[in-house]
């Protein structure tokens, strides 16, 4: 079974990716693995890449596209994988078909998390992370028993730059411009499934396995 997660950032596709994942038994690929993955085994491609992000620029699609080919190729991937974070793009997700198409396969399901924008900018912006060890809290959903200190080890919570309002905003107008256009693409080939991800984790998992079956 052959899975692309699709969702705004902070709508829970990473969460939900994991999930499916375990409960099928097929690997959980997202592109920030992949990429660490070869750039620690110095591999041809991650040198490639580090090159691009060591500069800050975005990796060309073109050597997206074959890392992720090259991570499909492995053995663990033979009986399926839910994509995470790719394709972004129409020519990405042209690319992977086109790779595809070489070896007879297709893409099963492209699975649409959403939730609207309003609802994403509330979840995001009431993030809190401990400045010390790391560890993370929601105002409303996971708050820490005292407010703006870490349960774990007392130092204080911030809001990273990340998370506030302003910058999810951002976010999501780059993710509406760029990804919006995939979900059209995706529904004209018929393979399109939206699930709604305002309910809760659980409830939304369910809602996946009931679409995959």
């Amino acid at each position: 079974m052959k899975i692309i997660m699709l969702g705004a950032p902070g709508a829970g596709k990473g969460t939900q990716a994991k999930r499916i994942a375990e409960k099928y038994s097929i690997p959980h690929i997202s592109t920030g693995d992949i990429f660490r993955a070869n750039i620690k085994n110095n591999t041809e491609l991650g040198q490639k890449a580090k090159t691009y992000m060591d500069q800050g620029l975005l990796v060309p699609d073109e050597l997206v596209v074959d890392l992720v080919v090259d991570r499909l190729s492995q053995e663990d991937a033979k009986n399926g994988y839910v994509l995470d974070g790719f394709p972004r793009t129409i020519p990405q997700a042209e690319a992977l078909d086109t790779a595809l198409s070489k070896k007879s396969e297709s893409v099963d399901y492209a699975v649409d998390v959403e939730v609207p924008d309003g609802d994403i900018i509330d979840r995001m912006s009431g993030r809190r992370s401990c400045s010390q060890c790391g560890a993370s809290y929601h105002v409303t959903f996971n708050p820490p028993k005292e407010e703006g200190v870490c349960d774990a080890c007392g130092a204080a919570l911030i809001l990273r730059e990340d998370d506030k309002p302003e910058t999810v905003a951002k976010r999501l107008s780059v993710y509406h411009e760029q990804t919006q256009p995939l979900i059209d693409y995706y529904t004209g080939k018929g393979i399109i499934k939206e699930v709604d991800g305002t309910m809760g984790m659980d409830e939304v998992f369910d809602a996946i396995t009931k679409i995959l079956g």
